[in-house]
């Protein structure tokens, strides 16, 4: 089993080299300008790796994208080989990364989370306090209302007691 050190160094050459080989060197017009390649994993024991990928375009694009990288995974195997120099180049599995779905999806929570925030903004603009502006009570306001009613009452063992 090799060390997580390795698996990293490895993970990090095969992102490079699998998105070096998608811009320069695959002509398939599947794998336009709009793949990339956001990270790679690679197992404990350096036999699998996985490659995810995100395509900027619509359901379609994806889905040729998706076929495209199945069928040049032999000639990207063949590549991060060909620049790692391991005893096995390890297995590709290609997987759509839901990074930016997720994106979307927080974005689209922070605009609900915006536009109540400003409803609630609107509501208060012109409303008042039930009460006194600070309602609370200070440390030294205890002491001038005792001194005010002359209720603190001191019954010979050092207690004031009202």
């Amino acid at each position: 089993m090799a060390d997580n050190a390795r698996a990293k160094r490895l993970a990090d050459l095969i992102r490079e080299v699998v998105a070096n080989k998608l811009q320069r060197g695959i002509k398939d017009p599947r794998l336009g300008s709009h793949v990339t390649i956001t990270d790679t994993r690679v197992t404990g024991d350096l036999r699998e790796a996985t490659v995810f990928y995100t395509v900027y375009g619509d359901d379609e694009e994806r889905a040729a994208a998706a076929a495209g990288l199945e069928s040049a995974k032999g000639v990207l195997r063949s590549e991060v080989g060909k620049a790692a120099g391991v005893k096995f180049t390890p297995t590709l599995a290609f997987v759509a990364d839901a990074l930016p779905d997720n994106a979307r999806t927080i974005e689209d929570l922070l605009d609900k989370a915006r536009a109540s925030d400003e409803k609630v903004r609107e509501a208060s603009a012109g409303a008042r306090y039930a009460g006194e502006a600070d309602p609370y009570r200070k440390p030294g306001d205890e002491d001038a209302e005792n001194a005010e009613d002359g209720a603190a009452t001191d019954d010979g063992d050092g207690d004031s007691s009202s």
